[in-house]
């Protein structure tokens, strides 16, 4: 059986390590650099660098700073933000990414998803897609969440897996920094229409979230930032927690 993964997030803004709630209301967690490196020893399986206002900005994800979060870790290091060509790509798998996450990019220009799958292989693509629920329909959101489209979450991922990404990012906005759990009902349903895996995005706040995310959620892996940056969970508490569940984490 595939372990489950933990994943710490980096969103980055300015050079620092920032979180807040809902996407927005942004406060100072840390240096990256240290940050990373933290997670890297703490027993993290993954790491995600999401450079947040890169598009906004119209401007390339910080290359020096993943280089150097990229010295100091030793497990796989997904990076986003401002993605928006093969050259962009090539750019950052030199700088030690081991995968890149594309979001608005990809909505903008899908076949952008083909010629990425294409050139480096579908193992190395994330598909992030932020959504917030909008009378009733989960709407995909552009723009680190600012801008609204009119694309149904379940049409877009399912699109976006059939060009070739091979991971799925998905981020409740409604869930994001409030601590109340994973939106798990929606997360299970994604997992039910893509044979890709799935990770869980918004919402983290214990370490039972975890695990009902896992149990009910289905997902492959879970993504956290602000439980992990201030010590609230500490990753290897929340494995040996998982594993007592009896879900299978690499300890």
């Amino acid at each position: 059986m595939v372990s489950k993964r933990i994943i710490p997030c980096l969103d980055i803004k300015d050079g620092r390590t920032v979180k807040g709630i809902n996407f927005v209301g942004l406060q100072d967690a840390g240096d990256p650099v240290e940050l990373a490196d933290r997670y890297s020893r703490e027993g993290a399986d993954e790491l995600v660098f999401l450079d947040i206002t890169a598009t906004k900005e119209k401007r390339k994800t910080l290359v020096k700073l993943v280089e150097e979060v990229a010295r100091k870790v030793n497990i796989p290091f997904t990076v986003g933000g401002g993605i928006s060509s093969v050259e962009d790509v090539n750019m950052l798998l030199r700088a030690g990414a081991d995968k890149v996450s594309i979001n608005s990019s990809a909505v903008k220009n899908p076949k952008l998803i083909s010629d990425l799958a294409n050139k480096f292989g579908s193992q190395c693509i994330v598909l992030a897609v932020d959504a917030k629920l909008i009378d009733g329909i989960w709407k995909v959101f552009l723009v680190g969440g600012r801008v609204e489209t009119e694309l149904e979450l379940f049409d877009w991922i399912k699109q976006g897996v059939a060009l070739g990404a091979g991971e799925i990012l998905f981020t409740s906005m409604d869930h994001d920094g409030t601590k109340n759990g994973f939106a798990n009902e929606t997360l299970k349903r994604i997992s039910e229409i893509v044979n890709v895996p799935v990770i869980a995005s918004g919402g983290a706040g214990t370490m039972s979230h975890f695990c009902d995310t896992f149990e009910h959620g289905n997902a492959d892996a879970a993504l956290a930032a602000s439980v992990f940056h201030y010590k609230e969970i500490e990753i290897e508490d929340l494995k040996k927690e998982l594993k007592n569940q009896g879900i299978n984490v690499r300890l």
